[in-house]
């Protein structure tokens, strides 16, 4: 147990050096979100692949249609917040919280799920508990303070709102990629980051959050 806390102390240190050097270097970042990108597409296609082991014509079917599916939004996402950092700086920060809602939401579902316990949210991932999916709710708008300055044509109850459901796709997008990885018979997406999983185990709920996210404070 101590050697898996290490691995995943020393994983988070050297994930957020990159994140931070993302911040600062843009270079950095486009190189680095191709790469999570293609990482993360090689893992749902191991996924897929594992999970529809079958030759028959209707897994055939089903792998093409879900790895093209899945390829085709990933680009797409990629696509997006590559042209938003390049053209639109503006709605760099609704990306920004996005990813933060998502991160809260995993701290928030993490610590209280372990603390209280209680009844499970869903057979898809067991761990899951309800009282964590209402953690990470309200860890989610523990935000709202330190963003709604950069948001200023919506009033809190609308941030409120808008956090809560960035939250909720952010749970989804977990659950989606936890039910999948129960269905391949597997833990982790991959082993590539030691004591956290694969690329996909980390932005599992971002995939969703941000293109909810954008849509929200952009329609709403």
């Amino acid at each position: 147990m101590k050697l898996e806390l290490k691995k995943r102390i020393i994983t988070s240190i050297i994930l957020i050096t990159l994140i931070v050097l993302m911040f600062f270097y843009t270079f950095i970042l486009f190189i680095s979100l191709i790469i999570i990108t293609i990482i993360a597409w090689i893992e749902f296609y191991a996924l897929i692949s594992k999970i529809f082991k079958k030759s028959n014509s209707k897994h055939v079917v089903l792998r093409f249609t879900l790895k093209s599916i899945s390829l085709l939004y990933l680009f797409c996402l990629l696509s997006l917040i590559l042209i938003i950092k390049s053209s639109y700086e503006e709605l760099e920060i609704i990306i920004i919280y996005s990813i933060l809602i998502s991160i809260m939401t995993d701290i928030g579902g993490l610590i209280v799920g372990r603390y209280f316990k209680g009844i499970k949210l869903t057979k898809i991932s067991p761990n899951k508990t309800l009282s964590g999916a209402v953690g990470s709710f309200v860890f989610s708008l523990f935000l709202i303070p330190f963003f709604i300055k950069y948001f200023l044509t919506y009033d809190f109850f609308t941030m409120l709102i808008v956090t809560l459901i960035i939250s909720l796709s952010s749970q989804i997008g977990d659950l989606y990629i936890s039910f999948l990885k129960r269905k391949a018979k597997v833990k982790d997406t991959s082993d590539l980051l030691p004591g956290h999983g694969g690329i996909l185990d980390r932005i599992d709920g971002m995939i969703l959050s941000i293109p909810v996210g954008l849509i929200m404070f952009n329609y709403f």
